[in-house]
């Protein structure tokens, strides 16, 4: 399958070109940038065929069975609406749209259309996400009675720009790391919350929009979610927790792109190292959308996961907005 790139993105040319070229038979045919100049240099940098600056002209070849949507928020919408009307193949970045209403209708058009349309949620691919989701599986952990979420980080130079200071183009930390909590969550329990209360602030880099947010969420089950997600944390590390009636699991710096960190789990037996794959994060998912287009299975995150991470960081950000407790809206998915 050919692919073509919807924006000349630093996450595609550092994690998803590399992923789909890993794939048997996979390969980039062109990449579409709003800058000519730059479509141009990222072509020639990534070995990539063709760029443009036109997205009929990109979405009207067909050659390309696949797009890879890497824009600014605020784009995801028209754009993969645009593709699934042209009949391709969808991975889009998180979070999938503005609103939640958009973000259901690119999933049902899809579906109508028949097409596969996924959302790049990368952390529920990691080793290390999937051997805890396995420990909670296996019983080991016992009844869960909590989980606590540390994803505070300082958001690098070259990737700040549009998520510090333009709302307009979906910045902010609750759309860009909130949503990843969100997914990783639901994946680990198999449930969604119910309801969120939050407070949010600027803590030195936000410009106009939240650097940094706090909440607490109930599931239908009765376990309680704590989550931290900032944008100015240069030492905090960060990891994620779930404790259980009869054991506790401590993944460490496993809140990442990379296929590291460490993950223990702790009982009345002591201590132990819980190995875990570190296979690339990105090439896990790529395979898996690569398998149900070809009819086999299903994304690691379809669009359904997708609008669900998105309602949730949408409740998170109108608790923290309001001071209320705000039910979490799926959307009727």
């Amino acid at each position: 399958m050919q692919w073509g790139l919807i924006g000349a993105s630093t996450i595609a040319s550092e994690h998803v070109i590399g992923a789909i070229r890993a794939q048997p038979g996979h390969t980039i045919r062109s990449v579409m940038s709003s800058s000519a100049t730059r479509g141009a240099d990222y072509a020639a940098k990534h070995e990539i065929p063709e760029s443009m600056t036109d997205l009929d002209a990109l979405l009207s070849d067909p050659a390309i069975g696949a797009v890879y949507i890497s824009t600014t928020n605020e784009k995801h919408f028209p754009q993969a609406m645009a593709a699934i009307a042209a009949g391709k193949h969808v991975l889009c970045e998180k979070p999938l749209a503005m609103t939640l209403a958009d973000a259901v209708e690119m999933v049902r058009v899809a579906e109508e259309k028949g097409v596969v349309f996924a959302t790049n949620h990368h952390l529920r691919n990691a080793g290390s996400h999937l051997a805890v989701r396995d420990l909670i599986a296996s019983g080991r952990l016992g009844r869960i009675l909590s989980v606590r979420v540390f994803h505070a980080v300082h958001l690098p130079a070259h990737l700040q720009g549009w998520r510090i200071n333009d709302a307009s183009a979906g910045g902010g930390v609750i759309p860009d790391i909130t949503v990843h909590d969100a997914d990783t969550v639901r994946f680990y329990l198999g449930e969604d919350p119910e309801t969120v209360v939050a407070r949010a602030g600027a803590s030195g880099m936000g410009e106009g929009v939240e650097d940094s947010v706090m909440s607490a969420w109930t599931m239908p089950s009765g376990v309680m979610v704590q989550t931290h997600e900032s944008f100015t944390h240069p030492f905090a590390g960060t990891g994620i927790e779930v404790h259980g009636s009869e054991g506790s699991v401590f993944a460490r710096n496993v809140m990442t792109q990379r296929p590291v960190g460490e993950v223990e789990l702790i009982n009345g037996d002591g201590r132990h190292a819980v190995a875990f794959p570190e296979h690339d994060l990105y090439a896990r998912s790529l395979s898996l959308f690569a398998d149900a287009v070809a009819g086999n299975g299903r994304p690691s995150a379809d669009g359904v996961d997708g609008v669900k991470s998105l309602a949730v960081a949408l409740a998170v950000r109108e608790a923290a907005q309001t001071g209320r407790a705000v039910t979490v809206d799926y959307g009727g998915l």
